[in-house]
């Protein structure tokens, strides 16, 4: 799984930046909708790299603690 990080934006949204995906990031006004966001952005993340044949380090479904 990949490790998500969260903080409060100057803005006070809620910021998740996957650190081992450079420049993956999104926000959300809520840390749920940030997580879920951030969802989306790394499976777009993942499917621009590999459509520019970059190798991407096996993906697993982020689970929910």
């Amino acid at each position: 799984m990949r490790a998500v990080v969260l903080r409060r934006g100057e803005d006070g949204y809620w910021v998740a930046e996957v650190p081992s995906l450079p420049g993956c990031i999104s926000q959300g006004s809520t840390k749920a909708e940030a997580v879920a966001n951030v969802r989306e952005a790394i499976e777009g993340w993942i499917e621009t790299a590999r459509a520019h044949g970059q190798a991407c380090v096996a993906t697993r479904t982020l689970r929910r603690r």
